[in-house]
């Protein structure tokens, strides 16, 4: 009988509002869909555009998911339910969005005589030199690296972590800054044109492993603490499932150490096979053949 009314719970209790965050993601996709329309595909490209298509609805799915599902109403109930959205959010949407390389289609479902002049500002705009600086700082990979750590662990502060579940402007503004700089950190180690990637293959290993041990360091913080760290959960007067504070808090820590390290050993096993497999250069042959 629990297992039925779950099962409806997961039927019943979608957000059908009109979030901002919601209609922002359908608008995306709307984007995606009309520059799409606008674009050519080669013959010979064809197969693997429509791969990265499937990597760009998958993303905006599993974002509806963390968003809009009973995922985000327990969220406020259950710490790990709300580790499982971010999750989500950092680890499998931003990686699926990079993955898509939907920046051209993005820019061409925007008007032309809205394209050239906002182009021109950006790149050559005086106004915009600040800007431009910033985001050299912030793409280059320690930059990129250090902005996830940032956003990861800053965000699981108490202070900033209880404002998010009190306040739905600063929620939003949380999961924009997670999604943000997780798209930063995996065009490191994810190929997506035109964005630039300068690391080769043992390198992207390396910051990949880097960011994993990002989120181990919170997993464990949170996991060895002795009491509820968020008063927010720690006040509540009952828990889905009658759990702990405690025990919430363990189960969220296990969610960020296990299902979330799945993507970067992925990406991990994925550039140490390709840097092992790199042919090795010849060396040069002397003159006369000795």
């Amino acid at each position: 009988m629990a297992g039925v009314l779950a099962a409806q719970s997961w039927l019943v209790d979608w957000s059908l509002s009109p979030d901002p965050a919601i209609l922002t993601t359908l608008v995306l996709a709307a984007l995606y869909a009309l520059g799409a329309s606008r674009t050519v595909t080669p013959p010979r490209a064809a197969r693997a555009q429509r791969l990265r298509d499937c990597s760009f609805y998958a993303a905006v799915a599993v974002l509806l998911l963390a968003l809009a599902s009973p995922i985000d109403t327990y969220a406020e109930e259950l710490f790990w339910a709300h580790m499982v959205q971010h999750v989500l959010l950092m680890l499998v949407v931003a990686p699926l969005f990079v993955l898509a390389r939907p920046w051209v289609r993005l820019w061409r479902a925007l008007p032309l005589a809205v394209r050239r002049p906002l182009a021109r500002g950006l790149v050559q705009g005086r106004r915009t030199a600040p800007l431009r600086s910033a985001a050299r700082a912030v793409g280059s990979p320690a930059g990129s690296l250090a902005l996830f750590a940032v956003v990861l662990l800053g965000w699981h502060v108490p202070a900033l972590f209880d404002a998010t579940l009190t306040s739905p402007a600063v929620h939003a503004f949380e999961h924009l800054l997670f999604l943000a700089a997780a798209v930063l950190f995996f065009k490191h180690v994810i190929p997506s044109p035109p964005l630039r990637a300068p690391l080769g293959d043992a390198r992207r290993a390396l910051f990949a492993v880097a960011g994993m041990t990002v989120s181990w360091a919170l997993a464990v913080a949170i996991a060895v603490a002795p009491h509820a760290l968020y008063p927010h959960y720690a006040h509540l007067s009952s828990r889905p499932g009658g759990i702990s504070a405690v025990a919430d808090q363990q189960l969220a820590a296990g969610v960020m150490w296990v299902p979330g390290s799945i993507t970067f050993l992925i990406l991990v096993l994925i550039h140490v096979n390709r840097w092992l497999a790199a042919p090795t250069p010849s060396p040069p042959r002397l003159a006369g053949g000795h």
